[in-house]
């Protein structure tokens, strides 16, 4: 919002005044885009999963990862700052795209992420799986230009194709490369592990321009080694971060349509995403949460916090360094 046209920011309800369980159905019962007309962070929800190569029903994510936002609270001590008083977040709803012809859908969601960008800051989508990031990155690269990925996942997602299919949950990171929307060099995986389809995976994934910091790295250095790699990597590109809940072990993270065991734990996801601090973050995604196969709301909680930590980065701005 430019300065001095900005009102006093409108935060979740207070838990102590209105239960966890009543109010609007919005993330951490927001305030909606609609009601404050623009916005410094938009919570998009991408309702989509006809990307997925196994377990369906990613399409049902925004609305679990709302419900679990619930929890949540104004104040987050680890990083000491307010995510929606010192910003004003909102709820920009759902986009509606075709579950039926993924290139229109793709359409359909640059379209949607293009509208809302024109009213925020940036935009924070719930998806839905991971094919939605794409049509994300083309709407930032079409505001900004081409930006670093930290990629948080259990999977590399620069497969070629699945079925001869370019598009799919398992590709979008390729298709991203080839179009030209990421800066050459300068993005990273996080959290890679379990079984690859080919020992040529790797190297390819390298010459599209990534890097790999596996499951395992991130035991040994621990958060705050990852996030100094991961700061090396990406130096001061403008940042998109994309973090897919299966990087997540099944233990913590089981309503996902691809689990993999030996992943991180949530302290670990959380501590790197905080250890992040001050990078020049433009947008993000938090995809792959399939509440079908979740229990007791594990992974939908989890997808919330991981969000919560986003909007901490986010209100701190790339002048912080934690």
């Amino acid at each position: 919002m430019p300065e001095g046209q900005r009102p006093t920011p409108r935060g979740p309800l207070d838990a102590r005044q209105v239960p966890r369980f009543a109010g609007p159905a919005t993330f951490a019962r927001l305030p909606t885009l609609e009601a404050m007309g623009q916005c410094d962070v938009a919570i998009l929800g991408i309702p989509f999963d006809s990307g997925v190569t196994y377990r369906p029903g990613a399409r049902f994510g925004p609305s679990a990862i709302r419900q679990g936002s619930r929890l949540l609270r104004g104040y987050h001590p680890a990083l000491d700052v307010e995510p929606f008083f010192l910003q004003q977040v909102v709820d920009a709803g759902d986009v509606a795209c075709t579950p039926f012809d993924i290139e229109e859908a793709l359409a359909q969601i640059q379209a949607g992420v293009t509208q809302v960008l024109q009213r925020s800051g940036a935009v924070i989508a719930l998806g839905g799986d991971h094919t939605v990031a794409l049509a994300m990155l083309r709407a930032v690269r079409q505001r900004l230009g081409p930006v670093a990925v930290i990629h948080l996942d259990a999977h590399l997602d620069t497969w070629s194709t699945y079925f001869g299919a370019a598009y799919t949950h398992g590709t979008p990171f390729r298709r991203a490369a080839e179009e030209g929307l990421l800066i050459s060099d300068r993005s990273v995986h996080v959290g890679i592990r379990g079984p690859l389809f080919s020992r040529d995976d790797l190297p390819q994934d390298s010459d599209l321009g990534f890097r790999q910091i596996e499951t395992s790295t991130v035991a040994e250095l621990g958060p705050a080694g990852v996030a100094e790699q991961v700061r090396e990597r990406v130096g001061d590109a403008p940042v998109y971060i994309s973090v897919d809940i299966d990087v997540l072990d099944p233990a913590h993270a089981p309503g996902t349509g691809t689990p993999e065991p030996a992943g991180l734990d949530s302290r670990e996801l959380l501590g790197v995403l905080r250890k992040l601090a001050g990078l020049p973050i433009v947008s993000a995604d938090v995809v792959e949460v399939a509440p079908a196969y979740d229990h007791a709301e594990i992974t939908a909680i989890a997808a919330a916090h991981v969000v919560y930590e986003l909007l901490g980065l986010l209100a701190l701005g790339p002048a912080a360094r934690s």
